[in-house]
Order: structure tokens, then C-alpha cells, then sequence
């Protein structure tokens, strides 16, 4: 049902899982595992799907604390749980509170997970390309480092996301990276001459929490595109021309 990082799973006294889409009760497209709360599968079987999650983690469904994703860079601080009426749009959750599950939901965009240890802070961001490019990874740092954690402590665990293999993009999409740096040209790859860029989003991920400070960085380079049967994706349902999507989820607890 989930998937462990090494480099987080070292740490004692602390609990997490980047989610997949096996052991759930939603059926078709959604089969079986869709956490996403946005998503078109009825309600109670996302939220019981949500409550099997919490509770591999070892937590209540009620502490399993997610945001309203925009694609943004905005972290929301969790200092209880919220409601479905007021859950804050925001990108990355943060937190210092003992027992709350924070986490992300994500279908190709990289989850990545946040831990220090020592101060008992964590933190989870959703990062698609344009979160990834406005800050995301960066502002949760920083909220992290505010409340007291210290930068070269936090360990960063990169979850499944779409490959470089199968993030077919286009040259308006590539310009974005380049206008910030041509450093960003190492990546994007063509098949051919004549071919559109490849993207590798995990990679540009990685590269930016090193380049943050982060005192450890964990890429799982697993393909959620490339594998149907543990892994909800938003652009293999594209490619299938399906009406929707489900979405996994991501969290981290410190009990």
C-alpha cells in the first residue's frame, strides 16, 4: 500500500509512506487506492480509502491533514486539523505538532517528504513543474527552518513521479527553465534532432533541495506513468482519453 524512503526510514520516531493505488476500495479508473478528495470517485470510498492510509501509518483518519492544491509555492503551517470547508490552498504543509499525518496527493507531480529529526518538524510539498520553478521546495524549507528546524538537518525523500522517459514537453515549456538559467538546458533531453524535449522533473527536483542546503536528499526515481498497476497518472489517463484521474497520497508523522 505504501512505499518507504531508506533515508527517512532510518530515522527513529518517526513514520511515513509515499502512497500507491493498491489496497483500496474504489473501482474502474480509480481502482483502488484514490485518495484524491478532488477527484471525481464518491466521496466515501476516497474517504475510507483515506482512513486505510492513515491508519498503515499508524494514525486516525481525522490527523491525516492534506491542502488544497494549486500548483503553487504557498505552505500552510498545520497546527490541528482542518475541515474540507476550510482547507487552505496552499502546496506544502509543515508542522511541529506530535500526531498529525501531513501529506500531498499526486498523480506524475513529485511528492516530496521533509524531516528533522531532532527538532520534530516535517513537512510534505507537492511539486509540479510550476510549483517546483516558483519556489515550492525552497518556502517549505523556510517555513521548516522559522520554526526552528535546522537547514543541514532536514533530510528531503523524492516520491514517485513521472520519468524523464515519458515527459514528452514542448519548447515553450522548456523556455520557462531557460530563461531562469541555461543551466537548467542538462534537463531536457530530445530522442532526436527533430523530436520535442524530455523533461526530468525528479531529477530538477533533487538538484534544487541539494542546492537549498538540505543535509540529505533521497530520489526513489520510481515512474508512476510507467507503472500502471501500483500508480495513479494524469497523463497516462490523458493518453487513454479517460474522464478523470485518481491521485495517491504522500504523508509524514512524527506520533
Amino acid at each position: 500500500m505504501i512505499i518507504e524512503s531508506p533515508l527517512l526510514s532510518s530515522f527513529s520516531g518517526l513514520r511515513h509512506g509515499f502512497g500507491t493505488r493498491e489496497g483500496g476500495v474504489s473501482r474502474g479508473i480509480y481502482t483502488s487506492l484514490n485518495c484524491g478528495v478532488g477527484s471525481k470517485d464518491d466521496r466515501d470510498l476516497v474517504g475510507e480509502n483515506r482512513t486505510r492510509f492513515a491508519a498503515r501509518l499508524g494514525s486516525e483518519s481525522s490527523a491525516l491533514v492534506t491542502p488544497y492544491q494549486t500548483h503553487s509555492a504557498e505552505v500552510a503551517i498545520v497546527e490541528e486539523p482542518w475541515t474540507r470547508e476550510n482547507t487552505p490552498k496552499a502546496d506544502a504543509v509543515v508542522t511541529a505538532r506530535p500526531g498529525l499525518a501531513i501529506g500531498i496527493s499526486t498523480a506524475d507531480c513529485v511528492p516530496v517528504l521533509f524531516a528533522d529529526p531532532e527538532a520534530k518538524i516535517t513537512g510534505a510539498a507537492h511539486a509540479g513543474w510550476r510549483g517546483a520553478l516558483s519556489g515550492v521546495l525552497e518556502a517549505t524549507i523556510d517555513k521548516m527552518v522559522n520554526m526552528g528546524a535546522t537547514r543541514s538537518r532536514i533530510a528531503a525523500a523524492i516520491g514517485p513521479a513521472i520519468s524523464q522517459q515519458a515527459y514528452e514537453v514542448g519548447e515553450e515549456f522548456e523556455a520557462n527553465f531557460l530563461e531562469v538559467t541555461d543551466a537548467n538546458a542538462r534537463f531536457f533531453v530530445r530522442k532526436s534532432e527533430d523530436s520535442q524535449p524530455y523533461f526530468d522533473l525528479t531529477g530538477y527536483v533533487e538538484v534544487r533541495l541539494q542546492e537549498a542546503g538540505t543535509g540529505a536528499v533521497e530520489n526513489l526515481r520510481l515512474c508512476t506513468y510507467g507503472d500502471d498497476g501500483r500508480f495513479f497518472s494524469y497523463r497516462r489517463s490523458c493518453h487513454r482519453d479517460e474522464p478523470d484521474y485518481g491521485r495517491q497520497i504522500s504523508a509524514i508523522l512524527i506520533p
